[in-house]
């Protein structure tokens, strides 16, 4: 792959660029998002990893940026553990993943494999039909079974059903989950979340306290595991 690194730890951004340079990948590494500008219009990267903290040009203003001039390359954030609700701006902000610090190279390259698979779906229609470990789902048909049997979902359940699985494999933050549910004016209220989502796993999953599909994000939001 060629991957572009903004990460102005110069120690971890020598690190990231070494380590994998030396699994064979070609890395651009730059300190600031000024100096990755003019190597983004003449070079085609499969993926990005992105400091949000860099010094001149800040990285949420590149992202979003870079999402206006219709980029779909894969971008992981980069983030300390207590950065919450930057991972949050970052994903609303057009970010695919995010990797909070420290991680490792193995990490951080099976999150950019995941991301360009489903950059590659989302090329296409957004998935509507999905069928595994004995959950059916089909959203035109409003069908939905688990091991034959059919499962009755009310409106609002079917609704964020269907939000994460159209997205399937990325996360869905709680505002762009309210937002796209509920409504604009609900975008805070992240108990209704809580209440519909346990809802679907006790409807949907095996273990609905394991999860097998319906995953949560701590503090961020959720996603449809389809992997």
């Amino acid at each position: 792959m060629r991957l572009l690194i903004l990460e102005d730890d110069r120690q971890l951004g020598d690190a990231l660029a070494t380590g994998l340079r030396q699994l064979g990948h070609a890395v651009d590494w730059f300190a600031d998002g000024a100096q990755a500008d003019s190597a983004i219009d003449t070079a085609p990267y499969d993926a990005v990893v992105l400091d949000l903290g860099l010094p001149r040009t800040d990285g949420m203003v590149w992202l979003r940026r870079w999402r206006e001039r219709g980029s779909t390359v894969p971008v992981l954030i980069l983030t300390a553990r207590e950065g919450v609700q930057q991972r949050i701006d970052g994903l609303d902000a057009g970010a695919d993943d995010y990797l909070i610090k420290p991680f490792s190279i193995a990490e951080l390259l099976a999150r950019i494999r995941v991301a360009l698979r489903h950059r590659g779906s989302a090329l296409q229609p957004a998935l509507k039909h999905f069928e595994g470990d004995g959950l059916r789902v089909d959203l035109e048909a409003r069908v939905v079974e688990r091991d034959g049997d059919p499962v009755h979902l009310t409106p609002t359940e079917f609704n964020l059903l269907a939000r994460l699985l159209r997205g399937a494999g990325r996360i869905v933050t709680h505002r762009q989950l309210l937002a796209d549910v509920w409504g604009t004016e609900h975008v805070e209220d992240t108990h209704y979340l809580r209440l519909y989502m346990g809802q679907l796993r006790a409807k949907l999953e095996r273990a609905p306290s394991e999860p097998r599909f319906l995953r949560t994000e701590i503090g961020v939001g959720y996603r449809f595991a389809v992997e």
